[in-house]
């Protein structure tokens, strides 16, 4: 591709590099420029305009980001994605539904190191998307780009953004309270975790608050309903083997992972009760705002196994943003 100043005189078929008025109408950028277009132009008493012109084999920048996000989502019905119509170079890449995104980090860093013209952004790998949410947007920087390098970046990224649906239906709630515990405690935790569920289509199927005892936590867990069990106790949960813990494996179940790298979040614990994924919620899950929690509960939500590996990795970026209330802020 060509850019740069021509005479008006070669202008015609061209691109607009920048919008000017012109018989009393204003050309937008990235216009191609017709006979008509031009001799409006010259009334204007110009002689010369910045355009940008195709070089054979040049891909115009619409054209280039319509076949570039076709590549990245070959087949939308199984990738749960929407395509929009390409505009001013740019497609974006809406979720169709609930669930998590997933993303081909290494195909993405290709893509966007084939040709700077060329470019992809997308969510963080795992992050939850609602129907509607921004994904991904192909941006096509210049007016065109050569289509060998078109060829490549598709080649690269071919599906490498999709959005794994939710596939749990339901969740039951369990709930401990200590003597003396504010009623509204446990009505706050029950309001913000119906919250995030409500927001990936999870029906709350049982709630039920027991006393924060052992043994009285393994026969309401053996009795919740709910594909998925969470765990909410009054006391907070200091080691694998605490009571919530322990009442897990009292009931049958295992307990998989004790402790998280994220804050706030860190008192998290995982497990399973036969089929059913268990997770012992961090007493910060009572407020609505982001914590490591929800990055499990994300995940599991969408049918995603989550081990030790992946918790660890969860660090980086684990730092969340602090609550200005906590009971023992990082710095006073």
């Amino acid at each position: 591709m060509r850019f740069g100043p021509v005479p008006l005189d070669q202008a015609a078929g061209a691109i607009l590099a920048h919008s000017c008025m012109a018989g009393g109408r204003k050309l937008a950028k990235g216009r191609v420029l017709t006979a008509a277009d031009v001799a409006a132009i010259a009334a204007e008493g110009l002689e010369e305009i910045t355009v940008a012109r195709l070089d054979p084999g040049d891909v115009a920048e619409d054209a280039a980001a319509a076949r570039l996000a076709a590549a990245l989502v070959p087949e939308p019905d199984a990738a749960g994605l929407d395509l929009t119509r390409p505009h001013s170079g740019r497609v974006n890449l809406k979720a169709r539904g609930p669930g998590v995104a997933m993303v081909d980090a290494g195909a993405v860093l290709a893509l966007n190191r084939i040709d700077p013209a060329l470019t992809l952004a997308t969510l963080p790998p795992h992050a939850r998307v609602a129907r509607g949410t921004l994904v991904g947007t192909v941006k096509i920087i210049t007016y065109a780009v050569p289509g060998l390098a078109l060829e490549a970046a598709a080649a690269a990224a071919r599906g490498a953004v999709t959005v794994r649906p939710v596939t749990v239906a339901s969740a039951g709630l369990l709930m401990t309270e200590v003597p003396g515990q504010p009623a509204k405690l446990n009505a706050k935790g029950r309001a913000a975790v119906e919250g995030r569920l409500a927001a990936l289509g999870i029906a709350l199927a049982g709630c039920r608050t027991v006393p924060h005892d052992r043994a009285a936590i393994a026969e309401a867990l053996a009795a919740m309903p709910g594909e998925m069990l969470l765990i909410l106790t009054g006391s907070a949960t200091s080691d694998a083997d605490d009571d919530a813990p322990a009442a897990l494996r009292d009931a049958g179940g295992r307990v998989t992972r004790f402790g998280m790298p994220v804050d706030p979040g860190n008192l998290l614990f995982l497990g399973r009760l036969g089929a059913h994924p268990v997770i012992g919620l961090p007493g910060c899950a009572r407020s609505p705002a982001l914590n490591g929690a929800d990055w499990v509960l994300d995940r599991l939500a969408c049918g995603l196994d989550v081990t030790d590996d992946d918790i660890a990795a969860m660090g980086v970026g684990g730092l969340l943003k602090e609550i200005p209330m906590r009971g023992q802020p990082r710095e006073r």
